[in-house]
């Protein structure tokens, strides 16, 4: 067999402006796409009907399908990745390898290991950016130290964004006049005769890896542009359909993070700016690990959080007498989304009402979310508990109550999913809320003071 090169789809599940894909293709070989379900990822998984494993195995097919088209198909793999790279150098004459990069600690380690293995038979491990717009050392502080607060990064990130244009087209032919350099695509569609002419490979079903399907519905790639355009009136009321949900779509890179920021730059400065959130806390990540592990505000680590299994499984199932909270808790558990609003509320709820770790919360989320993000929710929850980066004040604490007022004041949103709230089956408050932030302010201001 004739050397080839591979591409290996990580967080970038398309063939459409896929920056590593690209490269690959505009190479000298012929590029075989490889997928691996990885094992060390898998098996930490509780769930068997995990709905983010399911949409995972549809879009590989849907990319074996859109390759079979070009004569061609994908390799897919199930197993750690060290030993399915293994068995292709046996099974494959390859010249070099092609991928997206990726910033979490796991990942990171993982690349470490198989660059080392690939290293040793001489073959480069090429690494891209493309799932976010400006990665870890692209916009920094005039010192070349990483921003650590958001609104000076956003402003800095748009003065990256601005500082070069171009005149190109899109994959499409769609012209883009003055086009941000960062916004410019990858485009695959004239190489696409380098893809390596093979007939079709299996791919494992669910049930091989231990999983069955999931019934929980996601959500399309395509959002109306009037919805981005109201984007900053909406976004705040649960009951409204008012944001993107693309999450998932980012997270596996289904849609491109490129034409999304391209497409809105002129829409919506609110949507522009949940993107630059996005690779802010994606910087935060790559260049602060440890948050993965603890706070980013070190001192926070002295917080005496407390033991409370009870109020934890309360929280969790939405039973906690809180309606905008337990609607926030059953939407997630039924659907695998929550409103963005509400995720910050139901954050505060459980650190600073519940006094609880904010490390519980995020592992729950992680286990839930169909988007979920390690830097967005690990950012998200340290700024819910006041140890972030760009963190709310310890003394910060969301009335939930008020909270529900100002933005599901007619009940629309609890009424959908707490059906039984204002009947003798609706459990009352399982904290006070005046005792709760008293509880809270002396409990920080005590481990801060120390």
């Amino acid at each position: 067999m004739a050397a080839i090169s591979i591409h290996w789809h990580r967080r970038d599940l398309r063939l459409f402006d896929n920056a590593a894909l690209s490269h690959a293709l505009q190479g000298g070989l012929q590029v075989l796409p490889l997928f691996i379900f990885d094992t060390d990822i898998l098996h930490h998984l509780e769930d068997p009907d995990d709905a983010r494993v399911t949409f995972i195995h549809r879009e590989v097919c849907r990319l074996r399908d859109e390759l079979r088209g070009h004569g061609s198909a994908i390799l897919v793999k199930y197993g750690r990745p060290a030993e399915v790279w293994a068995e292709i150098l046996k099974e494959y004459e390859v010249a070099a390898v092609y991928t997206n990069d990726d910033y979490e600690p796991y990942a990171a380690k993982r690349d470490a290991e198989i660059a080392a293995l690939l290293g040793q038979s001489g073959i480069p491990f090429h690494r891209f950016k493309d799932h976010v717009i400006f990665e870890r050392q692209e916009v920094v502080k005039a010192d070349g130290a990483p921003y650590v607060v958001f609104t000076p990064y956003s402003r800095a990130w748009k003065a990256c964004l601005m500082n070069s244009v171009l005149d190109t087209t899109t994959e499409s032919g769609e012209p883009l006049t003055s086009c941000p350099a960062a916004f410019a695509p990858h485009l695959c569609t004239p190489f696409v005769e380098k893809f390596l002419k093979t007939p079709q490979l299996p791919v494992p079903d669910l049930s091989e890896m231990g999983f069955t399907p999931s019934s929980i519905p996601i959500p399309p790639k395509e959002v109306a542009q009037g919805l981005i355009r109201t984007y900053g009136e909406t976004r705040n009321y649960p009951s409204v359909e008012g944001t993107s949900r693309l999450g998932i779509h980012f997270r596996f890179g289904t849609i491109s993070i490129r034409e999304k920021a391209r497409k809105s730059i002129h829409l919506s400065e609110t949507f522009l700016n949940e993107l630059i959130w996005r690779d802010f806390y994606a910087m935060i990540l790559a260049n602060f690990p440890r948050v993965a592990e603890g706070p980013f505000r070190e001192q926070y680590a002295a917080i005496p959080w407390r033991d409370d299994e009870e109020a934890f499984q309360a929280w969790c199932e939405g039973r906690t007498g809180y309606p905008i909270v337990d609607a926030g808790m059953r939407q997630l558990n039924q659907t695998g989304y929550m409103h963005n609003r509400v995720r910050m509320i139901t954050a505060s709820f459980l650190t600073k009402h519940l006094l609880l770790d904010w490390r519980l919360g995020e592992a729950w989320f992680a286990r839930k979310l169909l988007d979920f993000d390690l830097a967005s929710n690990n950012g998200g929850w340290q700024w819910a508990a006041g140890c972030g980066t760009d963190a709310a004040p310890y003394f910060r604490i969301f009335n939930p109550t008020s909270q529900q007022e100002k933005f599901d004041k007619h009940k629309a949103y609890i009424k959908q999913w707490v059906p039984e709230f204002g009947t003798s089956q609706y459990p009352p408050p399982i904290v006070d809320h005046k005792f709760a932030r008293e509880r809270c302010l002396s409990t920080y201001k005590a481990a801060l003071a120390s």
